[in-house]
């Protein structure tokens, strides 16, 4: 739709797009930055200031919201040639759930979300790649690039839009499983602890607790404890980056194999003990559907290495609990 700009020889040209269902409702500068692959942010809020985009041949600001049979003008952009990147490979992962609205994957550890931060893919552009008749594919929420599990897609705008709404309105009960370092001491155990972002002086991001941070809140329930480790299952009632990997962390047990806020010495035996990844993984999520409004309730199995580590502690460690 837009000139990438890698070669001279076709020059770009005045865009006119319909807009249908599945882009109805979204905000004219987030459509744009979505189309308009490979433009600077900078130079889409520009030519909307400068009233270059059209809706209905009238002009819009940054915040106007698409309606299904606008038509909206993009102009001609060309950016510097640069060189071919290297194709996204297509893939499909194990689905838990699909229908006309919604696409629910077990997503596997060591796979990023989408692209970026040095990444050049992720589920999402491969999942665009393999299918490339949908016309509408887009992240409901995030995982961690470590962390394995269940993964919402939206298949529609407005489900898309629905289920932003759920997870704003704290509609959704999303539990995860982790394996921590040290004796949980408590069957249920409700964590608060307000949490900010920053950056490491090599630039990296990390999080922290924090009086004066975003509010967060975690509730941890105990499944099973060793002698070294404790399972536990945790639910989020609020989605903050790297909540439960913090929460915990903080209160004197990081997660096995947590490559940023663990016990690296640890990490290190635990490698060669067959843990060679972060124990975390979104086991359930119970959700309302986006269309119809029904509870549905997804699971994902614990993947073959964390049961097999789980599997070697029975095998050597009498359990405590559970």
């Amino acid at each position: 739709m837009v000139l990438q700009g890698k070669t001279p020889s076709a020059p770009p040209a005045v865009q006119r797009v319909l807009i249908d269902d599945n882009d109805a409702g979204q905000r004219i500068d987030n459509f744009l930055v979505r189309v308009c692959k490979g433009v600077p942010k900078s130079l889409i809020y520009r030519i909307l200031r400068s009233g270059e985009v059209r809706v209905n041949k009238g002009r819009i600001d940054q915040t106007y919201r698409l309606a299904a049979g606008d038509e909206v003008r993009i102009p001609p952009l060309r950016l510097a040639e640069k060189a071919d990147k290297a194709p996204v490979p297509g893939r499909e992962f194990p689905i838990l759930f699909e229908d006309e609205a919604l696409l629910a994957i077990n997503k596997p550890a060591g796979t990023a979300v989408h692209g970026g931060s040095g990444v050049s893919f992720g589920v999402i552009e491969q999942l665009r790649q393999q299918r490339p008749q949908q016309r509408f594919l887009e992240l409901a929420h995030r995982l961690d690039r470590e962390t394995s599990g269940i993964l919402l897609i939206g298949k529609k705008r407005s489900a898309l839009n629905r289920l932003h709404d759920v997870l704003r309105e704290g509609g959704l009960d999303k539990r995860y499983l982790a394996l921590v370092v040290g004796k949980w001491p408590n069957p249920v155990q409700h964590i608060k602890l307000a949490l900010t972002k920053y950056l490491t002086e090599e630039g990296e991001r990390r999080v922290a607790v924090d009086k004066d941070g975003k509010a967060s809140h975690s509730i941890v329930r105990l499944v099973a404890r060793w002698e070294r480790f404790s399972l536990v299952e945790v639910q989020i009632k609020t989605g903050r980056t790297h909540q439960i990997r913090v929460h915990l962390t903080h209160l004197g047990f990081p997660l096995a194999g947590d490559d940023k806020y663990g016990d690296f010495a640890l990490n290190r035996a635990l490698q060669k003990e067959g843990l060679k990844r972060m124990f975390l993984h979104a086991a359930s999520l119970v959700v309302p559907h986006p269309v119809s409004g029904e509870p549905l309730s997804l699971s994902a199995p614990l993947p073959d290495e964390l049961a097999a580590f789980v599997a070697r502690l029975d095998e050597k460690e009498a359990r405590t609990y559970g």
